[in-house]
């Protein structure tokens, strides 16, 4: 069996059976997907760590599922029917940084952009939290670089570090665990395929081979915000790999933008200068132009009116 048949065909007979860092939608909670070793070896750790763990640390790319490993961290936690809150690490800092108020799971987002100030608060409060009986509070930051190389460059308080790192989780990124995007990519779609009310989408001939060549630096968000267009894109719910807005390779990224013509400089000439430009870009599709662009499709026909660019 090949390592593609492999992952589509792997059933877990572990505890970890049904799960990956897709959230579900249903009541069934929390779905966590993979099956590379190093996904295996994540989730173990997690497994042994949830039952006893009152302070610890998730870091991994933007996009990997910070979020949602803590979600499940939380879920096999004996907190797991207390309260599970989500801050911003220095907006909760700023407001709310009473230890004494600590009950259930507390996940601080980015503490790695946290000032000095800001540091030293947080010691504050760990320091607090770990002074009390455990079992009624836990505390799980996340952050996108490594707590502890940022202490060695004198970016982070090194007592702030440890304390935070001494339960430490390394999401990979996707880019180094190829073999998860299959199972990922189905779970992701069956998501999708719920929220939309749609019957259930499947990929097509060649679609997977082009997930596997692509790099993914935006992680599950980025493969989620790809099968979400894609779908969107397909006809009779196969995905193609031209649905796919991916690089082909073979063309610029980001081509250089043309210069306005210097007739007319007004706001709406400009506006209507880079529209073109993001259509040509996706080559004449709107859908995905509005997307990228952050419109609806009905704005970007306001914006260029009958131009003959529409018709492309």
């Amino acid at each position: 069996m090949s390592t593609l048949q492999s992952a589509v065909h792997y059933q877990p007979q572990s505890a970890l059976q049904g799960l990956t860092l897709v959230e579900s939608e249903s009541a069934s909670g929390l779905q966590i997907v993979g099956v590379s070793a190093a996904w295996r070896k994540l989730l173990l750790q997690a497994e042994m760590a949830a039952p006893h763990m009152q302070v610890g640390t998730i870091e991994g790319e933007h996009g990997s599922g910070k979020y949602t490993l803590a979600r499940y961290l939380f879920s096999r936690s004996p907190l797991s029917g207390s309260r599970f809150q989500r801050h911003d690490a220095r907006e909760w800092l700023a407001t709310d940084a009473d230890p004494a108020s600590l009950f259930g799971l507390t996940y601080l987002d980015r503490v790695d952009l946290l000032a000095p100030p800001g540091q030293g608060l947080l010691l504050g409060v760990l320091k607090a939290l770990q002074d009390r009986p455990p079992g009624r509070a836990v505390l799980v930051a996340s952050a996108q670089t490594s707590l502890r190389q940022m202490a060695g460059q004198g970016l982070l308080l090194p007592d702030l570090a440890f304390r935070l790192t001494a339960v430490r989780f390394v999401i990979p990124p996707l880019r180094l665990r190829k073999e998860d995007i299959a199972v990922l990519a189905q779970a992701l779609l069956d998501r999708i395929c719920a929220r939309y009310q749609q019957r259930p989408a499947t990929l097509g001939a060649g679609t997977l081979a082009r997930l596997f060549e692509h790099n993914w630096p935006g992680n599950v968000r980025e493969l989620a915000s790809v099968l979400e267009t894609a779908l969107l894109e397909a006809v009779n719910g196969v995905i193609r790999p031209a649905d796919l807005a991916l690089p082909t390779g073979h063309e610029a990224p980001f081509p250089p933008q043309p210069s306005p013509q210097p007739g007319d400089l007004s706001l709406d000439a400009t506006i209507r200068h880079h529209v073109r430009y993001v259509l040509d870009l996706n080559h004449g599709n709107k859908l995905r132009a509005a997307r990228q662009l952050c419109i609806s499709r009905s704005t970007l026909y306001r914006i260029l009116g009958n131009e003959s660019v529409l018709a492309r």
